[in-house]
């Protein structure tokens, strides 16, 4: 599975820089930040659109895709930021053990 990530990852940083007129990953990082954003909300809310229509294999393939969508354009925005993938992945790992509830409630404390 991280397989998968390390190439796409390889593929943003060297397309982040390429000409936007030959790269889709280029036109968004030269047309900006709020671009970017705005494309992780459009595809947060496509994510759930599609998964409150879930009905058998064609539903599913329809989220899939979208949640596809979602990552895809979150790693962009990281890129944009200068940030690593990998300080998501360590982030999540550091959270296995934990209780849900009690890491929100870390972050919080109110």
């Amino acid at each position: 599975m991280t397989d998968v990530l390390e190439q796409l990852v390889q593929v943003l940083e060297q397309r982040r820089s390429a000409d936007p007129a030959d790269s889709y990953v280029a036109q968004l990082h030269h047309s900006g930040l709020n671009k970017i954003l705005e494309k992780v909300g459009e595809e947060a809310t496509e994510v759930i659109l599609a998964a409150k229509d879930v009905q058998g294999e064609q539903g599913r393939q329809a989220l899939v895709g979208e949640v596809a969508d979602l990552m895809f354009h979150c790693m962009v925005m990281l890129s944009h930021l200068d940030m690593e993938l990998n300080e998501v992945l360590d982030c999540l790992g550091e959270r296995f053990g934990v209780s849900g509830l009690e890491e929100k409630a870390a972050r919080n404390p109110d």
